[in-house]
């Protein structure tokens, strides 16, 4: 299987790629599993948050050029993406509107067109499958933990209290990303 590159918006999502995806989707076949913050995240003072869709499409078209063995995806909050303006992201005005099943897809179709129209004729479109997380990363978390942890093979989940103990201290799941890694911490 080929390589598969991540774009993440920010370091709570690089992290759980890298740390909690990969090992399982190598174990599928992927020769390499890595994230990578798009639009120069580490350069910016503020890390996190979405870039404007013509930095992030660069970004990407420049990826799948110098690795074209690769396949490339995204990892990112709908809600966090511009939706006017000189930063907007392809779909994500008109998907304002939609009832919230149709949102991500909406957004994931237009993105993925506008991505392969910039990369020309011969591009395989297959190459790149975005995903467009319609809720906020941090509740994929937490919304079913017992899932969660059978889906990344992590079958004593229940043992890890930090974990348990982060979601009951924060009910509101986008300020878990406050704390100091709590993924990293539960030794999963």
């Amino acid at each position: 299987m080929p390589r598969l590159l991540v774009h993440v918006e920010g370091e709570t999502e690089e992290a759980f790629v890298n740390e909690l995806l990969a090992a399982p989707l190598l174990a599928r076949g992927y020769e390499r599993v890595s994230a990578r913050l798009i639009g120069n995240a580490r350069q910016r003072e503020r890390r996190g948050g979405i870039r404007g869709w013509e930095i992030v499409k660069r970004d990407i078209a420049r990826h799948l050029s110098e690795d074209p063995g690769c396949i490339a995806t995204t990892m990112i909050d709908y809600y966090a993406l511009p939706q006017s303006g000189d930063k907007a992201w392809p779909g994500r005005g008109s998907a304002a509107s939609m009832p919230v099943v149709a949102k991500g897809p909406h957004v994931e179709a237009a993105i993925s067109s506008d991505l392969t129209n910039h990369m020309g004729p011969g591009f395989d479109g297959r190459r790149f499958l975005p995903f467009v997380v319609v809720h906020e990363f941090e509740g994929l978390l937490f919304s079913d933990c017992e899932a969660f942890a059978r889906g990344v093979g992590a079958r004593d989940w229940h043992n890890h209290s930090k974990i348990f103990g982060t979601n009951s201290r924060h009910p509101k799941t986008s300020m878990i990303h406050q704390l100091q890694h709590p993924l990293r911490e539960s030794k999963l």
